[in-house]
């Protein structure tokens, strides 16, 4: 038997994309110094996986979208932030949660998709802890 080869096709979003984290919504407690009160979020793990995997939970009355709250999202890295939203659903629109980053989300086959666009290095927006 043949091993099946994936078809080929073309990504409406050809620009490049580096892999980034993945967030996980959970119901479990994290810890009070990873709360985002603006999103009314708690958003936890980044910094201590070497695959990116960032636990996430959110406060009975978070105004993010339920799609973010209750699905796996996987996010990327993207050179151009506006380009890379041209022709895609967008979910939540662009902001800033800290100085040197913009996030945005959009659904892709019916799940999340955050994008990053960084303008300054990452290490200098958020230092990883010693250790």
């Amino acid at each position: 038997m043949k091993p099946r080869r994936a078809p080929e096709r073309s990504h409406p979003a050809a620009a490049p994309m580096r892999y980034h984290h993945i967030g996980i919504p959970t119901t479990r407690a994290l810890p009070a110094e990873d709360y985002r009160p603006e999103w009314k979020l708690t958003a936890s793990g980044y910094f201590a996986s070497r695959y990116g995997i960032e636990w996430m939970a959110f406060d009975a009355d978070c105004p993010l979208p339920e799609l973010i709250r209750t699905v796996p999202h996987v996010a990327f890295v993207v050179e151009d932030l506006d380009a890379a939203l041209a022709g895609q659903e967008l979910l939540m629109a662009p902001s800033s949660p800290a100085d040197g980053v913009r996030v945005a989300f959009i659904v892709e086959n019916g799940a999340p998709v955050e994008l990053l666009e960084f303008s300054r290095p990452e290490e200098e927006i958020w230092p990883r802890p010693a250790g």
